[in-house]
């Protein structure tokens, strides 16, 4: 469903976005989402209206592989319309971070990365954690099980680390940000004015959830965060509980976000430009 709902959003979005908002652009436009949260298990959708240029999207571990050839597969589906997006959020001025985490070796000499390192520094609200751990004082169970096997090959190989970079489709333009550090892109967002955070990659009940940029932590830093929920996947097998497909697996635990942690959207809401803010 969900991609479904993707594609056919998608259809026009080069005309939707326009070609006569150029790239790099500095000044801010107004993005209005449609997004869903849950009340006592209820959807309630309601309009947020962001300004671009205080608004990021990070994108979470897109690696190039994965010990999970599912997980890698359904990444490699999920990249071509993940750029697509990007891209025409980026012509509004949204700011992009690629966050492959464990592979910034990589990208060691880049200038996006050195942008990330070099900015300003911030003290936090709160700390910033190494990981986000689930903790039943902020939110109930995860609604899949993923702590014996998450992995949903028909022959599950071992759990060795198989990614090296970012997933190759996803471009990475100039004016971008390379960071998998929670405090580089805290300082980043503080030293640029951003408000408003988009996480899409993956997987959403692991490290969409829990990385030092991920959606528990952005939420204690005081962020306004999105789930981005047509972009994103879990890491579920459905040989465990609650025993349904992979596809309601990943929608259980974009339900559990949007319950405990923070709306969803549909991604191409960030492609729409609204009228500019006065």
């Amino acid at each position: 469903m969900q991609r479904r709902i993707f594609l056919s959003s998608l259809a026009g979005l080069s005309t939707l976005a326009g070609p006569s908002i150029a790239s790099g652009q500095t000044s801010s436009v107004s993005l209005r989402l449609r997004a869903r949260s849950r009340r006592h298990g209820l959807p309630i959708e309601q309009t947020l209206d962001w300004k671009s240029r205080e608004t990021a999207i990070i994108i979470c571990d897109m690696w190039d592989n994965h010990y999970c050839q599912n997980a890698a597969k359904r990444v490699g589906e999920m990249a071509p319309r993940m750029n697509e997006v990007l891209n025409s959020a980026r012509r509004l001025g949204v700011y992009i971070i690629h966050a492959p985490s464990g592979t910034m070796d990589v990208y060691a000499d880049r200038p996006q990365r050195k942008r990330m390192i070099d900015a300003r520094k911030s003290r936090p609200p709160v700390p910033i954690a190494r990981w986000c751990y689930l903790d039943l004082k902020d939110e109930g169970p995860l609604p899949v099980d993923d702590t014996v096997q998450p992995c949903d090959d028909d022959v599950v190989g071992d759990r060795v680390r198989r990614y090296t970079r970012q997933h190759a489709a996803l471009e990475i333009n100039a004016a971008d940000g390379i960071s998998d550090s929670g405090d580089e892109i805290y300082n980043y967002f503080e030293q640029e004015g951003v408000r408003n955070v988009v996480l899409m990659g993956v997987h959403t009940n692991m490290c969409v959830l829990g990385r030092p940029f991920g959606i528990r932590q952005m939420t204690r830093l005081g962020k306004n965060v999105v789930l981005a929920r047509d972009l994103t996947d879990a890491m579920y097998d459905p040989r465990e509980a609650p025993w349904v497909s992979h596809w309601r697996g990943t929608e259980l635990i974009v339900e559990h976000v949007e319950q405990y942690w923070c709306p969803s959207i549909l991604s191409p809401d960030l492609t729409i430009p609204g009228v500019r803010p006065s």
